[in-house]
């Protein structure tokens, strides 16, 4: 089972091992029901990226209690009841500081094996991102979604302005003539869309508006690091 400690979101390979489902099956549930949460709320899930036995790189969600409670709604009573009952715990062990005394011995055995895991985890992270560290110090965290404009300003390359990276990007198919990123980057993690509803001059007008995650913050950087290095 999955370190619980402060946790915020489930992604969906949690939610398959929480309700017992095939992960095929919950991207599926998802997918469904997507189009009609981004209709309501403005703005898709959230897709990431993890590596699976073979250490290939697999597409799941990433999705906060509303949104994994929405999307349950696809699911049978017992898997909705899992999930319920698994927010609860999560939320009554946030309110303890992250911590439940075990109540039995079997428990007590799966709590130390799930920190020990967590521990090697971490310090596997750890040694992954640290030479990334400096980088990504500079944007709050890895929910924050940033806007082109923002990006230029935190990438600071001479000559990459806010019009002249949408230009690079569009040029590279990373995004299309509308400044909407293509479908797999936005599947990678790179990049999210959402609606901005205003009035003009009395009538309802839609603004769609790109924004960069920290993974794509970073594969931006990269872009224009190899883009120079091949005019160099």
């Amino acid at each position: 089972m999955f370190s619980v400690s402060e946790i915020q979101t489930m992604t969906s390979l949690q939610i398959a091992e929480i309700t017992g489902k095939p992960h095929n099956d919950v991207l599926k549930a998802i997918r469904a029901m997507e189009p009609a949460w981004a209709k309501v709320n403005g703005g898709n899930f959230s897709r990431v990226e993890y590596k699976d036995a073979k250490g290939e790189m697999r597409p799941m969600y990433q999705l906060d209690k509303t949104e994994c409670l929405y999307v349950a709604t696809k699911f049978n009573d017992e898997a909705r009841a899992k999930l319920v009952i698994r927010w609860e715990e999560l939320e009554k062990e946030r309110t303890a500081g992250g911590f439940m005394v075990p109540q039995t011995f079997s428990a007590a055995l799966r709590l130390a094996a799930e920190q020990a895991e967590r521990i090697e985890e971490q310090q596997k992270q750890i040694a992954e991102m640290s030479p990334k560290a400096e980088f990504f110090d500079t944007v709050a965290d890895s929910k924050t979604a940033i806007s082109i404009g923002e990006l230029a300003k935190i990438l600071g390359v001479k000559g990459y302005g806010r019009n002249n990276l949408f230009e690079f990007l569009r040029q590279n198919d990373v995004l299309d003539k509308n400044n909407v990123p293509m479908q797999r980057y936005v599947d990678a993690g790179y990049f999210r869309v959402i609606e901005q509803h205003f009035m003009r001059n009395s009538e309802p007008c839609v603004n769609i508006k790109t924004l960069v995650y920290q993974r794509g913050v970073d594969f931006v950087r990269r872009l224009i690091a190899k883009r120079d290095a091949v005019v160099a």
